[in-house]
């Protein structure tokens, strides 16, 4: 009996055992799911400030702005405050403007030109210091001076060396005695665009040169040693073995020098003002003085959203040659 008794209990202490195991994990689901919705939830409150900052100072303007670039807004109607809708019409007048066909021609020029300066230089800068000699850091140090220096600086000493009386240039070639080659750079319509890029490109040397002197740096010594090995020249060494390595770095250089290149502003502002006969008037300049020189506002909003969208374009197609390369 006393046998059957125990057999009986233990029987029935069992199934409460084997019952409560379920409650148990239904409770560890209950807090690993609670624990997973805070986490969630913590994750939205740190991001929230920086999605606040987003809407407000980049996501808002850009969308009044392309409202704005609907709508016939001058100096008139601006402080009454009527704006009527006017649908595409400002960018129909936009390409129909012989002034900003000029200035999308001066801008590609302008890009480009200080692309292949800025990335060729910068690259065999980078070649060169990507060995050791005798001060090599300090001059390192040196060419960052471009970079750091601030912009209304440097456009203020290219102004006065490029000045036609007496800038250092044409104070160069008379000393030379090259006189009839001395003339007023920045006023002269064919060649103020030249004397810009030309500040432009020192401007973006160091910076190219930095990013990559630094992807040059990451390549695998083992790999340069064992071209030398196998008879490589340094023509085949660069071509075969450096720049497939090197691409990657190249492109992002490349797409950041498009990038900051379609917004340089300043430094014309401040050499030529646009002039001499909107010969230097790019993009930038197009909007601004559209915008706050002539007060055609809806018309420089319009020509905004178009220099807003072509580094987009570029970044578009950054971003899948970079998913393409993954992918590889």
């Amino acid at each position: 009996m006393e046998r059957k008794a125990g057999t009986a209990t233990g029987h029935r202490g069992g199934p409460r055992h084997a019952g409560s195991a379920p409650v148990s994990a239904r409770l560890d689901r209950v807090r690993l799911f609670g624990a997973k919705r805070w986490v969630r939830v913590q994750a939205y409150l740190l991001t929230a400030p920086a999605a606040l900052f987003l809407v407000l100072f980049l996501f808002y303007p850009l969308l009044n702005n392309f409202y704005l670039s609907l709508q016939d807004v001058g100096i008139a109607n601006f402080r009454v405050g009527e704006r009527p809708f006017v649908g595409l019409a400002n960018y129909a007048r936009l390409v129909g403007d012989p002034v900003f066909h000029s200035s999308v021609g001066l801008t590609l020029l302008f890009v480009s030109v200080s692309l292949l300066g800025q990335f060729t230089i910068g690259f065999a800068l980078a070649m060169f210091f990507n060995r050791a000699f005798p001060g090599f850091r300090v001059l390192r140090a040196l060419m960052l001076l471009g970079w750091l220096l601030p912009l209304v600086v440097t456009a203020s000493i290219f102004r006065w060396m490029l000045e036609g009386d007496l800038g250092v240039v044409n104070h160069g070639l008379r000393a030379i005695g090259l006189t009839e080659l001395a003339k007023h750079w920045l006023t002269d319509p064919t060649t103020a665009i030249w004397g810009v890029i030309l500040a432009n490109i020192w401007i973006g040397i160091p910076f190219n040169m930095l990013l990559l002197l630094a992807g040059l740096q990451g390549i695998p010594r083992s790999l340069l040693e064992a071209s030398i090995v196998d008879g490589a020249n340094g023509w085949q060494r660069f071509w075969h073995v450096i720049w497939p390595l090197m691409k990657p770095v190249s492109l992002t250089v490349l797409i950041l020098g498009v990038v900051y290149t379609f917004k340089v502003f300043d430094l014309i502002l401040i050499m030529t003002g646009g002039g001499p006969v909107n010969a230097t008037t790019i993009l930038t300049m197009f909007v601004y003085r559209t915008t706050f020189e002539f007060f055609r506002f809806g018309e420089g909003a319009a020509a905004a959203v178009l220099v807003m969208l072509i580094p987009l374009l570029f970044t578009i197609g950054y971003v899948r040659a970079t998913r393409h390369e993954e992918a590889l």
